[in-house]
């Protein structure tokens, strides 16, 4: 069983603080340039557009230094503003200016919003299912086939393309926004009737907060009415240099991990664990994320570059681990990823095709971001040697992710 954090005092304060918050300075949290003092943590709520006759709401937490915009559609952080080395603010995430950005249905990927996924949360299973079909406690589940031939990050309407309930609040030296909703048994499945979805009701916790030192943190819960799997993550894509400016080829990235899982040529592990060691997936030194990624190397084909999940190295220890640090060399910007999961995606933006224009309205090209998912293995479900994606009833699923940005 995964180790819940919550306490009922955190539920009754996070409850009582919604009113003071949305009334706080939205001055405070307006992105710009220049030094800004850590200390002022406020958070800010404006209307985003509306789903239907369901609003979406934006809430911009900010500590004077730094600031962070999550959507209540697909909990999205959809920006991100955070200083260089010399005090200038940049958004360093990618996305799009307006709710119609991620919800507008694609021509190059009919009937699929957001194809990229840019900032949202991913879920029911962040990653890959193979064949769209798992078993578990000898009953057969498929799911929407939406990766051909392959289920991924949920299906055709996956955590990210739903408006989340969300309330502020404040804790000690944080400022945060509760996601919550109830993804019942059956999703991962789109009518017409195919499949069957994930089993069980599955109700589900994001937090996210930011402290005076720069740190965004994720947290993530759920409990189940029924045996089920269960993979969350977020779906950012990084840019340090900002939002929009080029390609992240000359980041540098180290990865706290001795081996990797490779995979097949629809991108599903084949179960084993390589070593790192003189390979281009070996990043536990810093590299140039361009240096090796056209190097003749199979699974660098396979994905067309960086598409793979690394297993981190623990040495037996649990909690917080150092999972990642990307470091930009032109504005000195550090973003620092530690985590309570396995395993980190490390995807380098290999299918941005140009075709899609974001906040800076510029388009996006290949390795124009890069995304760091914290999560359990791809298609776990059918790999018994990997880490488990179980959830039973009267569990509690609880992971953690920290983002730290410096410079």
């Amino acid at each position: 069983m995964r180790r819940s954090r919550r306490s009922t005092s955190r539920v009754v304060a996070a409850a009582i603080a919604v009113v003071a918050l949305a009334a706080a300075s939205p001055a405070a949290a307006k992105p710009g340039h220049g030094h800004g003092g850590h200390g002022s943590l406020s958070i800010k709520k404006e209307g985003f557009g509306s789903i239907g006759s369901t609003p979406v709401h934006r809430y911009t937490l900010a500590n004077g230094s730094m600031s962070a915009s999550i959507l209540t559609y697909g909990g999205i952080i959809q920006q991100l503003w955070a200083p260089d080395r010399r005090g200038r603010r940049a958004n360093v995430t990618l996305g799009y200016k307006d709710l119609e950005g991620y919800t507008r249905l694609r021509g190059d990927a009919p009937g699929t919003p957001n194809p990229s996924y840019f900032g949202g949360i991913i879920g029911r299973y962040g990653n890959r299912i193979a064949k769209g079909a798992f078993s578990l406690d000898g009953n057969d589940y498929t799911l929407d086939i939406n990766n051909d031939p392959n289920s991924l990050h949920g299906g055709d309407q996956g955590f990210d393309r739903f408006v989340w309930d969300a309330a502020p609040f404040r804790e000690r030296g944080r400022v945060g926004l509760r996601l919550t909703r109830t993804s019942v048994a059956g999703e991962g499945c789109t009518p017409p009737p195919g499949c069957t979805g994930y089993p069980g009701n599955l109700k589900v916790a994001v937090d996210y907060t930011l402290d005076r030192r720069d740190n965004l943190r994720i947290d993530y819960t759920a409990r189940t009415d029924a045996p089920t799997v269960v993979n969350l993550t977020n779906h950012a894509y990084w840019n340090l240099s900002g939002e929009g400016t080029g390609t992240i080829y000359d980041h540098r990235l180290t990865l706290n991990a001795h081996g990797f899982t490779p995979v097949d040529s629809t991108l599903i592990p084949t179960g084993v664990i390589e070593p790192v060691g003189g390979t281009p997936f070996d990043f536990r030194s810093p590299h140039a994320i361009g240096e090796r990624i056209r190097e003749n190397n199979q699974q660098l084909m396979y994905g067309q570059g960086y598409d793979h999940n690394w297993v981190l190295s623990r040495h037996g220890r649990t909690g917080m681990v150092e999972a990642a640090r990307l470091r930009d060399p032109d504005s000195g910007r550090v973003l620092t990823m530690s985590t309570t999961e396995p395993g980190i995606q490390f995807y380098s933006g290999n299918f941005l095709d140009g075709t899609l224009y974001g906040t800076s309205d510029r388009a996006y090209r290949q390795g124009d971001g890069l995304a760091l998912e914290t999560q359990h293995y791809p298609d776990s479900p059918n790999q018994p040697g990997f880490p488990s994606t179980r959830l039973d009833p009267g569990q509690t699923y609880a992971t953690s992710t920290n983002l730290a940005f410096g410079h």
